[in-house]
């Protein structure tokens, strides 16, 4: 796993994690999303994850222009414009992987929480495959995700913070024809296939890792990605 810098639409350079598979390439590509906490040792083990299903991967870092400004500007887009800086950063984050010559072009977008949110408000943006886990839109959903690239997506029941947002995607992609196959899992809560620190206090207020839903979501995932960009046909 390698740190690296690439140009974005405004200028400013993007710090990324980018990681190859074991073995040689090309191979698909995946744009792996961070959640509101940035670029943790958490995010760090998801794109190793990925990386060993077989994925040539990269993880930008949407605080890259510092945590507090891109904090705001980041929540901005996912529930007011559906544009702005960290989207155009994601998309130049895919572009550096499809111009690598181990990437054979098809690549998909997979995110968490606030991450989660970014693989479905992109998911119409050129990728060809997108994994929201625990991913929410705020408007127009049928509108938003139009043109969208095929979803899979992974919610919790136990989460308050998402109720209904599994029925508002499941209704969207339905109308628009869009591939997908949403879960939600009835144990789980927000945050359930990520390891924070303190994870027992975490999961009183609702958030908490749960190693079954996550296996079973990992699972899913990549039965997806694999048939979406390693067998389009």
């Amino acid at each position: 796993m390698d740190t690296i810098e690439i140009e974005t639409p405004t200028g400013t350079r993007l710090e990324a994690l980018l990681a190859r598979p074991q073995g040689d390439g090309p191979w698909p590509g995946v744009v792996v999303l961070h959640d509101a906490l940035g670029m943790t040792d958490d995010l760090r083990r998801q794109v190793e994850i990925v990386t060993a299903a077989g994925y040539l991967v990269i993880a930008p870092n949407l605080y890259s222009r510092g945590r507090a400004r891109c904090v705001q500007q980041a929540l901005r887009a996912i529930v007011f414009t559906g544009t702005g800086p960290a989207v155009g950063e994601i998309l130049a984050a895919r572009d550096h992987l499809a111009a690598d010559p181990d990437c054979t072009g098809r690549i998909g977008v997979l995110g968490f929480c606030m991450g989660g949110g970014f693989a479905l408000l992109t998911a119409p943006q050129g990728f060809h495959a997108s994994a929201p886990f625990y991913g929410s839109l705020y408007g127009d959903y049928k509108a938003l995700l139009d043109g969208a690239c095929p979803v899979v997506a992974s919610y919790g029941r136990r989460d308050p913070a998402l109720i209904g947002a599994p029925a508002k995607l499941e209704a969207a992609l339905t109308a628009g024809g869009v591939d997908h196959d949403i879960k939600t899992y009835p144990n789980a809560t927000h945050g359930f296939a990520n390891v924070f620190p303190g994870n027992p206090v975490l999961e009183r207020v609702g958030i908490g890792y749960d190693a079954e839903a996550t296996d079973d979501a990992w699972r899913r995932v990549f039965a997806f990605f694999d048939r979406h960009l390693r067998d389009p046909d």
